[in-house]
């Protein structure tokens, strides 16, 4: 059915069980995020959560796209797989060759059915605007502060619209902002996105750059936002699209922009670009860790607008999986329909494990053709929008099971050979990634683990048969310095090694890799993983969140060489940077985690929450890696 404004979905999540309203007062200071991360790393990601007691008029959902079940609710699909052929068909007949009379006619009929999904503008006021506020006071929003090292509170699950002063082109992207005071917000751009250009061209033309940011309405938006392709697709027709259903625009209050007509809340106001910027942040950050601490642009709200019923959405950034993650993985049905009947048709299946966040760690499938396929693969990946804060990619033949990451890893142990199938480029990221050498470019790891065709037989290697007990003695010698180690994955017949040093004690990693590479000789696994001493090595998925946010493979992923030529195993350095150690001169982030006093809070109301049995906190985990007591590794 349908969802007019998020009160619609709600009623839908509701009568399938699949929401919990609490009506118990919870603060949105701290105790909603803390709420909300026990429930949302529950297996298939617990229940969408609506707070209705928080001190303002407007109730707060959480998680409602916590799980693939809600999402395929929003999109209306009953399987992902439905998702992905709806997709497929219509970028096929998009590309497909024009050539009998019939094919055209057959668009012609296409092309109607596309313009009838388009956006249509409609006159007067929209259910988003039964109550306009030209006096904005923006404390009126239940904005939530949501981790203990936050800069103050934010908006985060919100729509930024903007439109290019010289065309018709309009920017719809997801965005974040800080709230300052009553009408003045931060707002941070992304430069890889059109909405940034649209800033440049105002700012060219001496102009305020007007703005208006929307919250709930249609429970697709979001998604369909997600996807960042308004550069050549516009949001509300690809919503169309998806929904079956034109998408009513109306114009802002204040502004000159279109809004939804069902959106809950829309905020509108201006930038000056001739202004200084605001300091804003830190914040808990997609990645799991904080973004910290930024110049913003200064956002002046001139008026907010909402629904009789309007209903306050939230989504909780911290360590994976969240909600987040699942919208970015229903994602992933768009990006491969658009990429395999487009640009890469060799392309069998993209998956990202919700386990490492923002696509920071990827498996392609590929059906292989010639030789060097992978490498013209990944760059071509690395290039789109969509793929640019992937810093890892793994890409197999099309005879692999890619959601088996076990028989995967056991793939790439038999496959991959370091010294010919490692491919590190260079290329934009997004603005938050901490672990780039420069704040917004990074490296980007391929490990080439397809089936060799005859022409790279030639790269080869005898197949190391590693004995795990005599690694074990090896690694117990204390001039290794190793804090820890763990030979739980070669047990298994994987060829990865993990282990912790303590770099409070000035270790590099290079240098204990150089004597561990030494040490192992002919036992040499094909990856040895560094991280921190706290980290604990038998939680491979944290492992794996942990070291795929704090690499640049640029600087973190090498070989060390012995008698002149690297020997054959990538070192992957997972810890944290520091100048003295590392050369690295920019602060680094601590992991984002509730503190002792939010979670004690949390505790003693539990069962007046109606959340059923009792949750432990996930940061009970995470506090352990932490270090100080700010957003900052000190």
């Amino acid at each position: 059915m349908a969802h007019n404004g998020l009160n619609e979905f709600v009623k839908t999540l509701e009568n399938k069980g699949l929401l919990i309203r609490i009506k118990e007062f919870v603060d949105p200071t701290y105790e909603i995020a803390e709420i909300t991360d026990r429930i949302s790393k529950q297996k298939d990601g617990g229940k969408a959560l609506l707070f209705e007691n928080v001190g303002k008029k407007f109730p707060v959902l959480t998680n409602a796209f916590g799980s693939i079940e809600r999402m395929l609710l929003a999109l209306e699909v009953k399987t992902l797989s439905d998702l992905s052929k709806e997709i497929d068909d219509y970028f096929y007949w998009l590309a497909l060759p024009r050539r009998s009379l019939f094919d055209k006619l057959r668009l012609v009929v296409e092309k109607r059915s596309l313009n009838s999904w388009q956006p249509i503008p409609v006159s007067g006021r929209g259910e988003c605007q039964q109550r306009v506020h030209l006096d904005p006071d923006l404390d009126s929003l239940p904005v939530l502060k949501s981790w203990p090292f936050d800069g103050g509170p934010s908006i985060s699950n919100s729509l930024l619209h903007t439109a290019s002063p010289t065309n018709s082109m309009r920017s719809i992207e997801i965005c974040k902002m800080q709230v300052f005071s009553k009408n003045l917000a931060g707002l941070k751009l992304q430069t890889h996105n059109t909405a940034a250009k649209h800033f440049a061209d105002y700012k060219k033309l001496g102009e305020h750059i007007p703005i208006a940011i929307t919250l709930g309405g249609d429970s697709v938006y979001s998604y369909a936002a997600k996807l960042s392709l308004s550069s050549f697709l516009d949001v509300y027709s690809l919503t169309g699209l998806l929904k079956r259903r034109k998408v009513k625009l109306v114009k802002g209050i204040t502004v000159d922009i279109e809004v939804p007509y069902d959106a809950d809340i829309v905020i509108e106001g201006y930038i000056d670009p001739q202004e200084d910027l605001i300091w804003g942040g830190p914040f808990g950050g997609q990645s799991g860790f904080y973004a910290l601490a930024d110049w913003s642009y200064k956002f002046y709200v001139t008026c907010i607008t909402h629904r009789r019923d309007a209903i306050y959405p939230a989504i909780i950034f911290g360590v994976p999986p969240t909600e987040d993650d699942y919208l970015l993985k229903v994602s992933e049905c768009f990006l491969m329909g658009f990429l395999k009947n487009t640009i890469l048709p060799e392309i069998e299946e993209l998956h990202s494990p919700l386990m490492t966040a923002n696509k920071s760690l990827s498996i392609v499938k590929i059906k292989k053709e010639y030789p060097g396929h992978a490498n013209k693969l990944a760059n071509a990946l690395w290039g789109i929008n969509q793929m640019l804060s992937n810093k890892v990619l793994v890409i197999v033949s099309s005879n692999v099971d890619i959601y088996d990451l076990k028989a995967l890893a056991l793939i790439i142990s038999t496959l991959y050979n370091p010294l010919y199938d490692t491919f590190i480029g260079k290329g934009p990221n997004d603005l938050d990634d901490h672990a780039c050498v420069k704040v917004g470019v990074g490296g980007k790891l391929l490990i080439d683990a397809t089936e060799k065709l005859v022409e790279e037989l030639v790269n080869k290697t005898a197949e190391r048969s590693i004995d795990v007990e005599t690694i074990a003695e090896r690694l117990g010698d204390k001039d290794l310095h190793l804090f820890a180690f763990s030979a739980k994955l070669l047990a298994q017949g994987i060829s990865a090694l993990m282990v912790s040093i303590d770099k409070t004690k000035g270790l590099s990693s290079r240098i204990v890799a150089s004597s561990l590479v030494r040490k192992l000789e002919e036992d040499l696994p094909k990856f040895i993983v560094f991280v921190d001493k706290e980290v604990r090595l038998d939680d491979v998925s944290f492992v794996a969140w942990y070291v795929s946010g704090n690499i640049d493979p640029t600087r973190d992923c090498f070989f060390i060489e012995v008698e002149g030529k690297p020997a054959p195993c990538l070192i992957i350095d997972g810890t944290r940077k520091s100048f003295s150690i590392d050369s690295f001169n920019r602060d680094w982030p601590n992991i984002v985690a509730s503190n002792a006093e939010t979670i004690t809070k949390v505790n003693a109301k539990w069962e007046r929450l109606g959340l059923g049995d009792f949750l432990e906190s996930p940061s009970v985990s995470f506090t352990g890696i932490q270090y100080g007591n700010s957003a900052s590794v000190k």
